[in-house]
């Protein structure tokens, strides 16, 4: 009985990286060509909604090569939401999710595959160190790893990113997770199965500029957070009673002074700190609330996780 190839889906998120994408469309190509007796390949190129010429590029090369696939959205939906449109397209038996800036390198995708063949379901990239990167950049990183492994109730690789490959069995699991703050990273390993980490040294991004800066990095630390732990909320009642507990301590204290000694109870001074203290907590725990209300909303609406303009090959 003949034994059917497998065919390995590699999912490219682009956005604006027209700088870039000569040569990762470049690597790529070498990559399928030394890997090409062992296994097909297909490369499934995400285009979320950029402004300069990145789809035109793709398209150029999708006109050649009928294993360049293109989802192009309508607009931009984010890089979490790119990543997971080209798992839903995947039709591999395994499935690379790698950027398009090639700071991960694509030909460490061969030695993934190769673990995956012993017997794990998911081999992840595990960065030992990061080129290019300010010590801002390392810095912020590495605390938001720990961070999220101490508020998480499942165990997360750290320094890791979305750079993994994954089994079909993986992949329909992920499939059925359909929540839209999605933080991929946290959602890959909560499905389980085998896993096992791939060191390497993660290079400079070969051109253009970074797609997160400091707001995009708080906003997608908030989504990781509020998404896979409710430790915030748990947080928030232990804060709130401490606060009550100091004000009841405060409030006995001062009527100590004013029945027992003589000492003058201070005034406005003391009403006017505590009444700041005391507001102050309220509305962060208030904000925290919000937070988690906010996702229910959107998931609600029940509106789909993001609109393909057109497909390329597809």
């Amino acid at each position: 009985m003949l034994q059917t190839r497998q065919l390995l889906s590699i999912v490219v998120p682009i956005f604006n990286e027209e700088a870039c994408l000569p040569e990762t469309l470049r690597r790529l190509s070498q990559f399928r060509t030394s890997i090409a007796e062992r296994v097909d390949v297909e490369f499934l190129f995400v285009d979320d909604g950029s402004k300069d010429n990145s789809l035109d590029l793709l398209k150029q090369a999708a006109s050649t090569d009928k294993s360049v696939k293109i989802l192009s959205f309508s607009r931009n939906f984010g890089h979490q939401m790119a990543i997971t449109a080209g798992i839903d397209s995947a039709r591999g038996d395994y499935v690379a999710v790698i950027d398009g800036d090639l700071q991960d390198p694509p030909e460490l995708i061969e030695k993934m595959y190769d673990l995956a063949l012993t017997g794990y379901d998911v081999v992840y990239g595990k960065r030992k160190s990061r080129s290019g990167e300010t010590i801002f950049k390392k810095a912020t990183a590495a605390a938001f790893y720990r961070l999220f492994s101490y508020l998480c109730e499942m165990e997360i690789p750290t320094d890791t990113g979305d750079f993994r490959l994954m089994s079909r069995r993986v992949v329909d699991a992920f499939g059925r997770m359909r929540e839209r703050h999605r933080f991929v990273r946290g959602m890959v390993p909560w499905v389980g199965f085998r896993t096992v980490a791939l060191e390497y040294d993660r290079e400079e991004r070969f051109a253009g500029e970074t797609k997160y800066p400091l707001r995009k990095m708080i906003s997608f630390a908030m989504n990781a957070i509020f998404s896979f732990s409710k430790k915030p909320l748990t947080l928030a009642i232990r804060l709130g009673a401490l606060t009550t507990l100091c004000g009841l301590l405060f409030g006995a204290y001062m009527l100590y002074m004013k029945l027992f000694t003589n000492i003058p109870v201070p005034g406005i001074t003391a009403i006017i700190l505590t009444i700041v203290l005391i507001g102050g907590v309220q509305i962060f725990l208030i904000g925290i609330v919000g937070e988690y209300i906010a996702r229910i909303f959107e998931e609600v609406k029940g509106r789909p996780l993001y609109l393909v303009l057109e497909t390329v090959n597809l």
